[in-house]
């Protein structure tokens, strides 16, 4: 039941006239518990609440099905006046976004040049910028232009997603550029032919990359709402006395709350993905594949609008 329920929020995700009227209708029914508005502004004050609560965030300009150069442009310069309001109002915060809302779908000219324009404004303000990983047809795409940029930026990072069958094989390729990793378990559904299929082996792979990437003196974001990948992680920090400014937790907005403010209590650092705009929907429906109990939030929104 739990993954019918699951593989039905992830074809929602992928529908293309569900989500231009989501758009229009904007952030209804449950969905801004988990989005910090629709715009740079509105996620500023939500961002300046996390940050008095000691959680650093990274905030994502939400965006996907970018089919024109226009729109990907545009995207990039949302991405750029994200930025410049983070150096603006001096927020802990990063930037996180989609390769796909930058035009990869399109010309990789225009992928490149609208993340060294993103990039070039990042640095003037000393923020921190994470190319998303989206489904596995584009993450051979996604590491080659971030190995690209990282040639040229050190103010960039990509994500890692542990239930791919490639994931061990990326990240030693990956360790000769010293990189800055978000690790994630995966969110996409994909094919039994590139993706473990069992929970058990993608939470194993997970713990493998884990250690691999941390015990390779890298910097290291550990995505997770799972208390047992956290407490994985902090035993393999004390046995092999990794220090706390080498890796953070992360987890998404509105998800684990409590959960959040103990690991920043504990003395760790806990960063709170925040996502923003209008283009909420594929975002929202991936969240309420992931956790059940997302959707019995979502039924009791519903019943109280009605």
């Amino acid at each position: 039941m739990e993954q019918a329920m699951r593989n039905f929020f992830l074809f929602l995700s992928k529908n293309k006239p569900i989500t231009k009227m989501a758009k229009k209708y904007g952030l209804r029914f449950g969905a801004a518990r988990f989005v910090a508005g629709s715009s740079i502004d509105q996620a500023v004050e939500v961002i300046r609440e996390l940050n008095k609560q000691n959680l650093v965030v990274t905030i994502d300009y939400l965006g996907e099905f970018v089919d024109n150069v226009e729109e990907a442009n545009q995207m990039a310069l949302e991405c750029v006046e994200a930025v410049r309001a983070i150096g603006r109002e001096k927020l802990r915060s990063q930037l996180s976004l989609k390769l796909t809302s930058m035009g990869l779908d399109l010309q990789e000219d225009v992928v490149t040049k609208n993340m060294r324009m993103i990039l070039e404004e990042a640095r003037k303000h000393d923020v921190f910028v994470t190319i998303d990983m989206e489904d596995y047809s584009r993450c051979e795409k996604t590491l080659e232009i971030f190995k690209t940029l990282k040639l040229e930026y050190d103010n960039i990072g990509t994500v890692i997603q542990a239930y791919l069958y490639r994931t061990e094989k990326d990240m030693e390729e990956l360790n000769a550029y010293s990189p800055n990793l978000r690790l994630v378990k995966g969110a996409y559904k994909e094919s039994s032919k590139v993706a473990f299929p069992e929970k058990k082996d993608v939470d194993d792979n997970f713990k493998k990359i884990i250690k691999m990437h941390m015990l390779n003196g890298n910097y290291t974001a550990i995505a997770t709402h799972d208390d047992k990948i956290i407490d994985y992680t902090k035993k393999l920090a004390e046995e092999h006395n990794i220090p706390r400014d080498q890796f953070e937790f992360q987890m998404l907005f509105g998800i684990c709350v409590e959960r959040q403010r103990e690991l920043v209590e504990e003395g760790y650092k806990m960063r709170v993905y925040v996502p923003y705009g209008t283009d909420w929907y594929g975002y929202f429906m991936r969240r309420l594949a992931e956790r059940p109990a997302n959707v019995a939030f979502v039924l009791k929104g519903v019943m109280k609008n009605k």
